[in-house]
């Protein structure tokens, strides 16, 4: 709009915009003197410094600078030149400087103002300090490393345009209320100013979409009237309190009088809904840290909260954790990210439909936008095939895609001797952690890594190379799939990373849309204590996923309640959203940046057969070979039933370690072949071939 207003005035200005444009033209005239053209050239000066604003509270600046460039620049004029060759706005500026400052001050002050308004438009700093280009905290800094968290300020009864808008306000000074973002003792959010330099360009945050809509919640104080009168009529006194409107709900608290118990105030909450005509109303009876009371009421329009957003924050941008990602916004709208490395493993369930998939690519966009492929690798298992299809290709992956239910097993069996092998380079080199195995690697090798440097992929070639160790995210998007086929697998290989791969760098994210006790076993439950339920149908769906109820009263498209590992609550966020055309962009960037030679070092590793490895019987061995001519343990299990003078299914278990659906297969094999008779009931089968080396002649 500046720059069509722009246009329009040069058009006015040639006589070319009708009746109404030659209004404007004399207008603009009388106002600004002979340089006409300085108007429109404001215009689009403001313009350009808003295009070049990707942050909301820049927009004000943008259009104070370009306000100030005209003013500024029009009084420099008519003091130079005088007889209002600046117009009236030059001489209403420049008359009043020039009496009280003369000539000379009026000069320097009008000066100072039109080298204000640029820098205040383009928001370009003075000067940057020396020592903070220098000092910083490297990425994989000792987990005792001193920080201090940072506080986002709870704003009171004020209904915001955006929800964006009441954390861009937020610093680490902030007074007042707080309220703590994020999981952990704070390591997260300490500063990084440098950090691995590689190949890889991160993708621009203007691929992204920022927040749409603004969140309306009605008359806040009739709501908050309509409470504590509901509340009365039943004999419960409360005092209303501050009031926070987030991007979905707006949160109303209030303080019991003394003596009140709050089992009478969630007893109330079927009232409430009734009373204020909104359905449903959560209660957070109390609200931790506080001697307060909420009452979350969905707002009558929602605000879109758009990823962009939260990645362009000081908190994400500022902070030194690789695996810190963006949740959402709480319901006071303030912005809230996790720590994969606190976690260090984390559950997400609920219904269909409810935006499990979103928060699964709004946590890998979030990692794809602060780790280049040096310092983080993935392992996707998408049983749906179609949700992770869009980062096929990019460099951060170990191997593609994986949608074969028994490669799955395999990946997570070779997930677990990652693990194992890891945990030896640890004790090798002397240290407790990744972090300190990287830290070490890097002050050993006293340089960083080239650009275009081959990136090590497993525990082996880090070990060779003495390279640093990369993270290992492996994401599970539907567990239930997996568990209803092979649950003593799934179980196993998941519970064994879950209690021991942090120390090495081994996340889990594991997705499913049935939160059962069948698919959330207690195992996995009790060793996957952060955890993300969506909106579900049941409170004992609630009850399998968070040990407590609420989800069921969660609106659907992204709204969640997020239990850390180190809270006893679980905290209400709206979550990020993102596109799948925002995917697409971001993966495309990486993709284009790369040239990609396919490595089948891993994958050829992690699914090649081999007999033996695995956590009880393993899936792999079972059913891995369609054709028992192309089995490997074929002669094997030959020589073993000819040297022992017997054939069971049984027998071959235990002898090639292999699983039964396997081992009777081979037995069926060795029947064709006329190795082994028939099988006879109760009576073992008789072996046809006394001798390995005289096969029988099948043609007698």
């Amino acid at each position: 709009m500046l720059f069509a207003f722009a246009i329009l005035t040069v058009l006015a200005y040639w006589g070319r915009a009708g009746a109404l444009g030659g209004y404007l033209a004399e207008l603009i005239t009388l106002a600004v003197g002979k340089v006409y053209f300085l108007a429109p050239a404001a215009l689009a000066f403001a313009g350009i410094s808003l295009l070049l604003s990707f942050r909301k509270h820049l927009f004000a600046a943008a259009f104070i600078g370009a306000a100030l460039f005209l003013v500024s620049g029009l009084g420099l004029i008519e003091l130079f030149f005088g007889n209002r060759a600046g117009g009236w706005l030059g001489f209403g500026v420049d008359w009043p400087l020039e009496r009280a400052f003369g000539f000379w001050g009026a000069l320097v002050i009008e000066f100072a103002l039109f080298a204000a308004s640029i820098l205040i438009a383009m928001d370009i700093p003075l000067w940057r300090s020396r020592k903070d280009d220098e000092e910083g905290v490297l990425v994989g800094a000792k987990p005792d490393a001193a920080a201090m968290p940072v506080a986002v300020p709870v704003v009171d009864i004020k209904e915001k345009g955006s929800a964006s808008k009441r954390a861009d306000g937020a610093t680490p000074a902030a007074n007042g209320s707080k309220v703590m973002v994020g999981a952990g003792d704070g390591e997260e959010f300490a500063i990084a100013k440098r950090r691995m330099k590689s190949a890889y360009q991160f993708p621009p945050l203007n691929l992204l979409n920022d927040d749409k809509g603004t969140p309306s919640s009605g008359d806040i104080r009739a709501n908050a009237n309509i409470i504590k009168r509901t509340l009365l009529n039943f004999g419960i006194d409360v005092e209303m309190g501050e009031v926070s409107v987030g991007p979905t709900v707006t949160q109303y608290t209030l303080k019991p009088a003394e003596g009140v118990k709050l089992s009478r105030i969630v007893a109330l909450q079927n009232d409430l809904a009734l009373a204020l005509a909104a359905h449903p109303i959560r209660l957070e009876a109390p609200i931790p840290g506080k001697s307060l009371v909420g009452v979350e009421v969905p707002n009558r329009s929602i605000a879109l909260v758009g990823l962009r957003s939260l990645l362009e924050n000081d908190i994400y941008q500022q902070s030194a954790a690789p695996l810190l990602f963006a949740l959402g916004r709480d319901v006071a709208g303030a912005p809230v990210y996790a720590n994969i490395s606190k976690m260090p493993h984390l559950l997400i369930a609920g219904a269909t439909g409810s935006g499990k998939s979103v928060a699964i690519h709004s946590l890998l966009m979030s990692l794809l936008y602060r780790n280049p492929p040096e310092m983080l690798r993935f392992i996707m298992l998408d049983p749906k095939r179609v949700e992770l299809a869009n980062y096929q290709g990019v460099p951060h992956l170990l191997t593609p895609p994986i949608t074969d239910p028994k490669k799955m097993i395999q990946a997570l069996r070779w997930a677990v001797k990652e693990m194992e092998k890891r945990y030896e380079m640890l004790s090798g080199a002397g240290v407790r952690d990744i972090a300190g195995y990287n830290e070490a690697a890097l002050k050993r090798t006293g340089a960083k890594p080239e650009p275009g440097a081959r990136v090590a992929r497993s525990a082996d070639e880090v070990s060779g190379s003495r390279e640093p160790m990369p993270y290992l995210v492996i994401i599970v998007d539907e567990l239930a799939d997996l568990m209803l086929s092979f649950p003593r697998e799934v179980e196993g290989s998941v519970v064994r990373l879950a209690q021991m791969a942090r120390a090495v760098g081994i996340h889990l994210i594991v997705a499913t849309q049935r939160p059962s006790v069948e698919v959330i076993t207690g195992l996995i439950k009790a060793n996957i204590t952060s955890r993300i339920a969506f909106q579900v149908a049941s409170q004992i769906d609630s009850r399998t996923i968070l040990d407590a109820s609420g989800a069921e009263k969660l609106l659907g498209n992204g709204d969640m309640l997020f239990l850390a590992g180190d809270t006893a609550k679980p905290r209400r966020i709206q979550g990020g959203f993102v596109s799948e055309s925002e995917v697409q962009n971001v993966t495309k960037f990486i993709n284009d940046q790369v040239e990609l030679i396919p490595d089948q070092t891993a994958e050829t590793e992690m699914f090649e057969p081999k007999p033996g490895i695995g956590l009880g019987s393993a899936l792999g061995e079972d059913d891995e070979f369609g054709d028992g001519d192309e089995d490997p343990l074929y002669e094997p299990a030959r020589d073993t039933v000819v040297k022992a003078g017997k054939a069971s299914a049984s027998y071959l278990q235990r002898r090639l370690k292999i699983g039964y659906a396997r081992a009777a297969r081979l037995l069926d094999l060795l029947e064709e072949r006329g190795i082994i008779g028939p099988g006879e009931g109760a009576k073992p089968r008789e072996i046809l071939l006394k001798s390995a080396e005289n096969p029988p002649d099948l043609t007698e």
